[in-house]
């Protein structure tokens, strides 16, 4: 039959003919009729061509035409040729329960009947085996006349019907399996390849055995655009647009959650904004923002959709698990979750109580007295809750691996008590916290995990993490933080912290005078150093009052308050300060304590920047003999001592020496800590730096430009350590004969740093001290003492007039203007006067211990 042409109604061809009996060995055609009475009176009349069995779904209010339309309708289209086919075309629209899979199929089903595409078309909702069977019966009494009291009969005799045969009149079909929970209730009951044949499944399963072979059309939620264009048609016009955006995310797009807020604020004549703040409550359940009825036919509200999906999974192998991971993930970042995370120790001991008490007795038995549940078994039972479309997973990103609908999770919390709901609080951080690895340089995963421990903050209320303390994965993630470079961030984070902290331990609990103590380092690390050392000085008289004056706190937090001083600019207050602690921690925890060898490292850092670069020099020589002695020649923090003293020697004006010493450091650390950690990454810098300060200005520009590579593999574009490695490649593009390029370079730094930093961060503010000179050594002199006096501005308002890098712009002001005015060309001394007031601005700071 031609494409799109229809047989008439009272022509004898558009079926089978009546009298005929299917055989049911080969499908084809041999004897009369001879009905089965079961309330029959006889063999029924086989109803002619065109013909439909079953009832499509209505289409839902303000349908939208989407993306997985224009994929359903090429993977199902039949070519030319249709006879010469060699399969049907088969396809089976997967995804998660709520998006709209009935709809797409039910769309799909109407257009091409209505424009005349098919000859039969055959609708059955196949929750189960049996209903499959019942509507195969249907077809088969509506199509064959068969007696339809034999179901199981029926169907056959339709299926086989379907199977195309020699000289059979050609029909144009489309069976439609809609609804499906159980690939096996398709086993024997698939239709057959023809070439005229389509076959169209939906459901939430994604089982090999189902797609296999066919057609795959997975169905998302909605995209905002869609969800915007659905809510403005299905809501009055008062409603703003922002606040129905806002609404769509808040719901997560899904289409099923949309149609019954929409139904829900029309029949209460709620506002969106109000639907919203009901949503956000905590003591809100998803079934208390349900309509009464439910609109376009819908079977079960957004609260109840994946209840038959959860209790499919957890009956999959591994049996019981499903629903106690799918509780873990609940409570963490659905937009990804690492693997690692839910296959964590904490995780798997979880899994374990949970089969132990919920599983069938001789599985209990099994589980009984085990610790934790295998890897293994938590990834096939990740895989169970993928078959059912409930989370998305992929080995591909193993720091997003798994993802989940946020309206999945927020049914599967109201499905516990509050009690069930802090102690998962308790069960998720313990896996965050022993999923988290020490070193982060793998960023992504670092990220992921700080998104996942947000989600979790979020997500539990009032104590749920500050039971008996602070739980240390809040400290974790604001670590992270900080040491990615986001030190605002970190400051925000820490303020929170503490706040709760104050709020359910008190201000004298151990923890909220930590949480206090990160919150003024990461302030200092911002470019505050004079507020962190103020809030450093309240909290040393806080600890001494709480804890004793010799409590290892109160010595850190000492510790943190000298060095904040330094940074502040005052340098001889930082070596006061310093010698101080260093008498204490030794009366205290003994000369060869590493807090102690620690506090002697920083008492000559100090003592270099205030001026006595000889004392600090001999102070570390005779501090890496002590750290070689306690913690070995190869300790991380023996090379660090050893990474200050190469600098200091380049201080005194040995830049070969310097050079040399870290060359062989480089050596250590490289077989020690690798080519990627951080601290490999720093003598590196160092080693660039003290080249160039030797003479070697090209070669100190080429490695720098090696080692920004490195760098931005290890850690971010706008980590300050790669900041600081573009600020000393920029120096020594300038050193080595491009002073326009110098320039140029630190003009985007400085803009980077305003924008990641801040306008008032030391850092910013150093970019701009060497934005000014390089351009005056391009030749714009006045230039550059204009922009140095506009910093001396700057400095004097967030440094203080006295602080020495407030004073070296003020030199350079001069010396710039006197350059304009009398001699644009620098003398020989006048250049190695400038370099030596900017060397200190130039220099890398070493890491606090």
């Amino acid at each position: 039959m031609v494409e799109g042409m229809q047989p008439r109604e009272d022509d004898a061809s558009a079926g089978p003919a009546r009298g005929d009996l299917v055989d049911l060995r080969d499908g084809t055609f041999h004897a009369p009729v001879v009905g089965v009475q079961n309330n029959h009176a006889g063999p029924r009349t086989p109803k002619p061509w065109p013909h439909q069995v079953g009832t499509i779904p209505p289409e839902a209010a303000c349908f939208q035409d989407r993306a997985e339309r224009a994929r359903l309708t090429a993977a199902l289209a039949l070519d030319g040729a249709v006879m010469d086919a060699p399969t049907a075309r088969a396809g089976v629209v997967v995804g998660l329960g709520g998006v709209g899979k009935t709809q797409l199929a039910a769309h799909y089903a109407r257009s091409i009947w209505r424009s005349g595409q098919l000859d039969v078309l055959v609708w059955i909702t196949a929750g189960n085996r049996e209903a499959v069977v019942r509507g195969y019966a249907a077809a088969g009494a509506d199509l064959l006349g068969v007696d339809p009291a034999d179901p199981d009969g029926a169907a056959a005799a339709f299926l086989a019907w379907l199977e195309p045969k020699a000289g059979q009149k050609v029909c144009r079909w489309l069976v439609v399996l809609d609804d499906v929970s159980d690939p096996a209730d398709l086993n024997g009951r698939w239709p057959p390849a023809c070439p005229t044949g389509r076959v169209l499944v939906t459901s939430r399963r994604q089982d090999a055995a189902l797609i296999t072979g066919r057609h795959q059309i997975l169905v998302g939620v909605f995209t905002p655009a869609e969800s915007l264009a659905y809510l403005t048609h299905a809501l009055p016009p008062s409603e703003p647009h922002d606040e129905l955006a806002a609404l769509a995310e808040d719901l997560g797009h899904l289409p099923l959650a949309l149609s019954q807020a929409a139904a829900y604020l029309t029949d209460t004549g709620t506002r969106a904004a109000d639907y919203r703040r009901l949503l956000a409550s905590h003591t809100t359940h998803l079934c208390d923002a349900a309509p009464d009825t439910l609109p376009d036919g819908q079977q079960r509200a957004v609260a109840v959709t994946w209840a038959l999906s959860i209790e499919h999974a957890d009956r999959l192998r591994p049996a019981g698990l499903a629903r106690p991971l799918l509780q873990l993930a609940a409570f963490l970042d659905g937009n990804g979750i690492p693997d690692t995370v839910l296959t964590s120790t904490p995780a798997r001991n979880y899994l374990a109580l949970h089969r132990a008490s919920s599983a069938p007795c001789e599985q209990a038995d099994e589980t009984q007295g085990r610790r934790e549940v295998p890897e293994r078994d938590v990834r096939v039972a990740l895989g169970a809750l993928r078959r059912l479309s409930l989370i998305q997973h992929t080995r591909t990103t193993p720091h997003t691996a798994v993802r989940v609908h946020q309206l999945v999770q927020r049914a599967t919390r109201d499905s516990l008590s509050a009690d069930a709901c802090r102690h998962m609080a308790h069960v998720v951080a313990d896996a965050l916290m022993d999923a988290w690895p020490e070193s982060e340089l793998d960023t992504r995963l670092a990220q992921a995990m700080r998104a996942n421990t947000g989600a979790l903050a979020n997500l539990v209320e009032g104590a749920a993490l500050y039971t008996d303390g602070v739980h240390r994965v809040l400290y974790r993630a604001g670590r992270s933080l900080g040491e990615s470079g986001q030190f605002h961030a970190a400051v925000d984070h820490f303020r929170t912290v503490h706040e709760k902290a104050d709020e359910h331990l008190g201000a004298d609990h151990p923890d909220t005078m930590a949480a206090r103590n990160n919150l003024a380092s990461w302030r200092g690390e911002s470019g505050d150093a004079a507020g962190a050392a103020d809030a450093f000085a309240a909290l040393v008289s806080d600890r001494r009052r709480v804890q004793g004056a010799d409590h290892p706190d109160t010595l850190a937090a000492r510790h943190n308050l000298a060095h904040c001083r330094g940074e502040a600019g005052d340098a001889a207050g930082a070596v006061e300060a310093f010698a101080s602690l260093v008498s204490d921690r030794r009366r205290v925890q003994g000369a060869d304590h590493p807090d102690t060898l620690a506090a002697r490292h920083n008492l000559a850092r100090w003592r270099g920047e205030s001026g006595h670069t000889a004392k600090a020099a001999a102070a570390l020589a005779e501090l890496v003999a002590v750290q070689v002695r306690v913690q070995g020649a190869e300790h991380p923090n023996t090379l660090a001592v050893k990474h200050s003293l190469a600098r200091w020697r380049g201080e005194l004006g040995n830049a070969v020496g310097a050079a040399e010493a870290l060359t062989e450091l480089l050596t250590v650390q490289l077989r020690v800590q690798g080519a990627e950690h951080l601290n490999t990454l720093a003598v590196k810098h160092s080693l660039a730096r003290w080249r160039g300060e030797a003479g070697d200005a090209v070669g100190a520009a080429e490695a720098l430009t090696e080692l920004l590579a490195d760098q931005l593999r290890a850690q971010s574009p706008i980590h300050p350590n790669t900041l600081a490695v573009r600020h000393s490649l920029a120096r020594w593009r300038g050193e080595a004969g491009d002073a326009a390029g110098a320039a140029e370079a630190f003009a985007a730094l400085v803009s980077d740093r305003r924008r990641v930093q801040g306008p008032d961060h030391r850092d910013t503010l150093a970019a701009r001290h060497n934005l000014a000179h390089w351009r005056g050594e391009a030749g714009d002199a006045a230039g550059a003492a204009e922009a140095f006096a506009a910093l001396v501005s700057d400095r004097q308002r967030v440094q203080g007039p006295d602080h020495p890098d407030t004073l070296l712009s003020r030199r350079e002001v001069l010396a710039w203007r006197d350059r304009a005015r009398i001699d644009p060309m620098p003398k020989a001394a006048d250049r190695s006067t400038i370099r030596r007031w900017a060397a200190r601005l130039w220099r890398k700071r070493p890491a606090r211990p």
